[in-house]
């Protein structure tokens, strides 16, 4: 639920925020460093509110790399943020303004991904990227994401259906701590807290 230590877990992880109390591992080895240890191409992430710069939507994506143009449509499909560049009449050259003041809550958050998709990492970290999203784009987002970083693992802040619906494995948190782990299946089954939170989520064609 909000306020039950998701975001201050996992920026914890990566080193972001100090952690009081135990160990970060890579492959079963110890990460001393994981500020500096989690940084493209081993991981990239997309925060809560992601930050765009004033300057063009094509340099927000690249931040000075030099992506063949293949690549960087191949990142703004999976962040399904096609239809959007679509519309614009700058295409890519389309200027956001400060923070993005220009685009939609949504297209931030699917431009903050592409950026994401273009570094492909070895491991996605997400927090909440959908919640700007509507029903049928958030499910498109997580079915891309899903099945076209096949190769890569993805950390998420979620309490959403579609992004609960296609984990391995779900992190229950309550009052700062992990109060279950498992399946969607096995939590449904026999956590209440976690039942209670996926009963509100609203249905829609989740």
């Amino acid at each position: 639920r909000i306020g039950s230590g998701k975001t201050t877990l996992l920026r914890a992880v990566l080193g972001l925020l100090p952690a009081d109390a135990g160990t970060i591992s890579w492959n079963g080895e110890v990460v001393a460093a994981p500020a500096e240890f989690f940084v493209p191409p081993r991981a990239a992430y997309t925060p809560q509110v992601p930050r765009l710069f004033s300057m063009s939507l094509q340099d927000n994506l690249l931040l000075g790399r030099r992506d063949p143009e293949e690549r960087v449509t191949e990142a703004i499909r999976a962040a399904v943020l096609e239809p959007d560049l679509a519309a614009m009449p700058e295409g890519l050259a389309t200027k956001v303004g400060p923070l993005g003041v220009r685009l939609s809550g949504g297209q931030v958050q699917r431009a903050a991904a592409a950026r994401m998709f273009l570094r492909r990492p070895e491991l996605l970290v997400v927090d909440d990227l959908s919640s700007a999203l509507d029903v049928d784009t958030e499910k498109l987002l997580w079915e891309r994401l899903i099945a076209e970083r096949a190769g890569a693992t993805s950390l998420v802040v979620s309490h959403r259906r579609p992004a609960l619906r296609r984990a391995d494995q779900i992190v229950f948190l309550e009052d700062g701590r992990v109060a279950a782990v498992g399946t969607l299946e096995e939590l449904l089954e026999t956590s209440p807290g976690f039942r209670g939170l996926w009963e509100r989520e609203p249905n829609g064609s989740h």
